[in-house]
């Protein structure tokens, strides 16, 4: 009998100190994500070499793009911050002009979104004349301040990666050309066929 109530404690303090344990949340937060979020990192040429890898860092950079905005749209415009995650945001053009950005933040600012999530992402490339283009056909889900879904969006994008060499190695940075492009329309015309 004193052998089993031995038995019992022994598992009941076991299971005590099992369930008492507190786990740490190790997530980091949001804001701690975008403020590391900029255009430094660059992509070696042997890595780019997949459809699959290009996919995948161009909806980083979309989603990077879109928390940043987010981020900046949520604030008074008018502190420090704030200009630093506007610098940031512009460094993700070839081009530092910030009429690419307007259009973006004008509609966060319509719909009042609080956060964004891109998905269903395809990358292509157009030849036209003797230009190769690169496009990002994607989706992005708005959200607002209770974590409802405003709407989910088609949008295009046209982007580039740029030679950079760095020691010996050949690296390419990401650069948006121009960010919600409309598609083109299709040259077949609609109508009555004989």
């Amino acid at each position: 009998m004193k052998k089993k109530n031995n038995l019992i404690a022994m598992l009941f303090a076991l299971s005590f100190l099992v369930f008492s344990c507190k786990k740490e949340n190790s997530e980091i937060s949001d804001l701690q994500k975008v403020r590391n979020n900029n255009n430094e990192k660059s992509y070696p040429v042997t890595k780019m070499d997949s459809a699959q890898a290009i996919s995948f860092i161009t909806k980083q950079k979309i989603q990077e793009l879109f928390d940043l905005s987010t981020l900046y749209t949520s604030g008074n415009r008018d502190t420090e911050i704030d200009s630093v995650i506007y610098a940031q945001m512009k460094s993700y053009f070839a081009e530092s002009d910030s009429n690419e950005l307007k259009p973006i933040l004008n509609q966060l600012d319509s719909f009042k979104v609080k956060t964004a999530k891109v998905g269903n992402i395809s990358v292509k490339k157009e030849i036209i004349g003797n230009d190769t283009l690169d496009f990002a056909k994607f989706d992005v889900e708005y959200f607002d301040n209770k974590e409802r879904l405003i709407g989910k969006f088609e949008k295009n994008a046209q982007y580039i990666l740029k030679l950079s060499p760095v020691k010996f190695k050949k690296e390419f940075k990401f650069y948006f050309v121009d960010f919600d492009v409309k598609p083109k329309k299709d040259s077949t015309s609609t109508g009555v066929t004989k």
